[in-house]
């Protein structure tokens, strides 16, 4: 009798009744051992083993080693929100209680006190992890059914997003341009602006990602610096990012194309960035609405939803169509492709023209 890891799982294993048997526990040694001592003392009592019954393990203990699984498998950004969820909401909920004592009306019940003081949003998200929680935990072994199955996400309304015009997108480069103490602050900027790159994902990238000759920037997922959707992707330089990228120096020391004196990535630059905003003239604008801009300048351009949504590297075209109302006649514009087509109905144009005015 003992237990042996195998696929990152740990399984026990022993005789009964003249028959070898295995089961896998989960990702936890000591569990598995405590599985394992329960069958001994069980066997010893000649009783039923229930080894397939899982084990009695509280909300809050599980929570802590849902949290390290994220944490290894997951961008910083979004373990830190799930630790930020987990420690403040759902472990005052649910802490004491054992996994398998939570219920559906249990959780029907948080979202509604939930409800009362957050957005949708802000729901959806606490939601979306108490989920992902209970599912490793029947994946894992710790309970048999998941409560979560039968709970239905809010729905959301897509709220405004900020984006710039052409002329407030030049006078914030050019407030960038005159802050000497922030060398990378206009090349971020206009990386966001004329890429769609995400803040982290210009922060990570790398010279040997910067193909000038061919005009292209691949932001690559790389496994101890991944991108949200853990997928890499291929962006076109305009004219502008090439010649800023030919003209910014490039340290032998470092990787990266902005990085800190100590050739480490990037890791702010908030304050000479609302500075910037606040010279500029600009109202109420984040770094991340740069990369609503560059999203709201393609589609008033013309260019397709599909496009757009390949170039910010959006998982789900949903989340790219909340772009698609600033293209107004693009649907008309489909519709006047056909313009060139003649129906012959067997009728002279005027007898058309009175049939429908007798419609």
């Amino acid at each position: 009798m003992g237990v042996f890891k195998k696929n990152g799982n740990w399984w026990i294993d022993f005789y009964h009744q003249g028959k070898r048997i295995r089961r896998k526990v989960g990702p936890s040694k000591k569990l598995a051992e405590q599985v394992l001592a329960d069958v001994q003392v069980k066997k010893a009592k000649q009783e039923f083993l229930g080894i397939c019954e899982p084990k009695k393990v509280l909300f809050r203990d599980f929570a802590k080693e849902y949290l390290e699984y994220a944490k290894a498998n997951k961008a910083k950004s979004s373990h830190k929100r799930d630790r930020s969820i987990v420690n403040c909401h759902l472990i005052p909920a649910f802490g004491e209680m054992a996994l398998t004592q939570v219920t559906p009306k249990m959780i029907e019940d948080y979202k509604a006190r939930r409800m009362a003081k957050g957005a949708h949003r802000t729901v959806n998200r606490e939601l979306t992890i108490l989920k992902n929680l209970f599912r490793k935990a029947v994946e894992w072994g710790y309970a048999r059914e998941n409560p979560t199955n039968t709970v239905k996400f809010l729905k959301e309304s897509d709220g405004p997003f900020r984006f710039l015009s052409r002329e407030e997108g030049d006078l914030l480069l050019d407030a960038c341009k005159k802050n000497p103490r922030a060398p990378h602050l206009c090349l971020c900027v206009a990386l966001a602006l004329h890429t769609g790159m995400r803040r982290g994902e210009i922060f990570r990238l790398r010279w040997e990602d910067v193909d000038l000759k061919a005009g292209r920037i691949r932001v690559v997922s790389r496994e101890d610096a991944h991108t949200k959707n853990y997928e890499s992707r291929s962006i076109p330089m305009s004219e502008l990012i090439r010649n800023a990228l030919s003209r910014h120096p490039r340290r032998l020391d470092s990787p990266f194309v902005v990085c800190q004196t100590n050739g480490n990535p990037l890791r702010d630059i908030r304050n000479p960035f609302e500075t910037a905003v606040r010279k500029a003239g600009i109202p109420s604008l984040r770094f991340h609405d740069l990369r609503h801009t560059f999203a709201s300048w393609l589609v008033m351009a013309g260019v397709d939803i599909r496009t757009v949504q390949e170039l910010l590297g959006h998982k789900d075209i949903r989340i790219t169509m909340r772009y698609a109302h600033l293209a107004p006649d693009h649907m008309s514009n489909a519709v006047k492709t056909l313009d060139g087509h003649h129906l012959d109905t067997g009728a002279t144009s005027t007898e058309q023209g009175e049939a429908a005015c007798a419609g």
